[in-house]
């Protein structure tokens, strides 16, 4: 194995500022940026000329779909869909079966990602089975260094459950987030709530029901003093919403996923399934609206939600077949075109796609009990090598066929894309280069 790596002739990215630099990396830290680097002994050169130089990518969101579901998902297969795309670090979601609810399923998880080339944390269910009734030992889990709490999939619906658990999870110093869509609304929903809908013969999902639990909770965040994510977030007025109480002082973070801000409900106008999502896809006026809130600043991450399934269940009727879409080898890419492209501000695009979301799962210190790596952080001499080698003018498609992950159900199959990750770097180890997870 290659022990040490140099970065040639790109453009660093840090918080404040960029420059062209070469960067070098030995025995999982950055040990030298300058101007030209001599590449010495067993070194691997990366030609990183035309390319950003910044923090791997972090996703708060990701369907590992292990244990239960494997058929469409394993750990390690979406840890190298998530190396490909330029991730190094992503957080696995409770929505598995059983739910990771326990300290047991916990460990295992983490034990299953440690055997990864990436960083995988875990968020824990906040109720027991996510039914949404009794409180999951959040404290337990807690002290394997879980940071982040969901009964993702679906939200907490009882405005009782919800008020003890953040009033439990405040003083642990973690953040619980939420899917939010009030339950009684959305009962047998399968697309945007609208004429669309109605034109189309399916139930609808309405906007409503994701604004509702929106200020719901944030009047919870404000009786507690608990912090709070919101997941997913597909409308104008939930974004803003939480970006108001922000500027109020609470502390609320909320992040969007890439097909709400690149897709709208006319794709579901053939019945493809492909395109089902929860929350579903939004009209043309939300997705301007989103994208002009991850220019503004007002969105905190963008997270992929990706949710593989094997074929067979998205080979069903629209109204039968289950929700959700890949996300991981595609989202960088997706975000770079709603930024503006090749004229895209590189430090936002880092804050969105590495520093916030680090900050938010609490992966920037790093935490020696489940032996993750500090991410998110900058460029720079001691740093721990989680790093990727970003090129914003890259052009590629889109092909089912060679995605990493074990499924199939990308709405983007054939679509041209511009900007790919060229190397991935975490723990100053290679994993993926040029597309290929090593």
């Amino acid at each position: 194995m290659v022990s040490e790596l140099v970065l040639r002739g790109g453009t660093v990215i840090r918080h404040h500022d960029a420059y062209r630099a070469d960067v070098r990396v030995a025995e999982g830290r950055i040990v030298q940026v300058a101007p030209s680097i001599d590449a010495t002994g067993g070194a691997r050169v990366i030609d990183a000329r035309g390319c950003w130089i910044g923090p791997a990518l972090v996703d708060l969101h990701a369907h590992l779909r292990e244990p239960g579901l494997e058929a469409a998902e394993t750990i390690d297969s979406g840890a190298r869909a998530a190396a490909v795309g330029g991730y190094g670090a992503v957080v696995a979601m409770p929505n598995t079966e059983p739910a990771l609810d326990s300290v047991a399923l916990v460990a295992f998880v983490l034990a299953r990602g440690a055997t990864t080339g990436i960083d995988v944390a875990v968020a824990g269910a906040i109720t027991q089975g996510r039914r949404g009734e009794k409180l999951a030992p959040i404290a337990e889990m807690a002290a394997l260094g879980v940071r982040l709490f969901t009964d993702d999939g679906a939200g907490v619906a009882s405005a009782e459950v919800m008020r003890r658990a953040l009033r439990y999870a405040a003083p642990l110093g973690v953040r619980l987030a939420q899917h939010c869509e009030e339950p009684s609304m959305v009962q047998d929903g399968t697309m945007n709530d609208g004429p669309l809908a109605g034109r189309l013969g399916l139930v609808g999902r309405p906007a409503l029901a994701e604004e509702l639990m929106v200020l719901r909770d944030l009047e919870l965040v404000r009786a507690t003093g608990a912090k709070m994510h919101f997941l997913h977030l597909s409308t104008a007025r939930a974004i803003g919403l939480v970006a108001a109480a922000r500027r109020e002082g609470l502390d609320v973070t909320a992040e969007v996923a890439p097909h709400h801000f690149t897709l709208d409900e006319s794709a579901c106008s053939d019945y493809d399934p492909l395109f089902k999502v929860n929350p579903p896809l939004r009209s043309l006026a939300d997705v301007a609206a989103l994208r002009a809130a991850l220019r503004a600043g007002d969105v905190d991450a963008v997270a992929t939600d990706h949710a593989p399934h094997a074929p067979e269940s998205k080979d069903l009727a629209f109204d039968e077949a289950p929700a959700g879409m890949l996300g991981l080898e595609h989202a960088a890419a997706l975000t770079l075109e709603a930024l503006g492209g090749e004229e895209a501000d590189a430090h936002q695009f880092f804050s969105l796609l590495s520093r916030r979301p680090a900050a938010i799962a609490q992966l920037r210190a790093g935490d020696a009990r489940v032996a993750l790596s500090a991410h998110g952080g900058e460029v720079a001499e001691g740093e721990d090598a989680n790093v990727v080698v970003f090129d914003p003018r890259e052009s590629w498609t889109v092909d089912r066929e060679r995605l990493q992950s074990r499924a199939r159900n990308t709405p983007y199959h054939a679509r041209t894309l511009r900007g790919r990750a060229r190397a991935t770097i975490v723990r100053g180890r290679l994993v993926a280069y040029d597309g290929e997870a090593l």
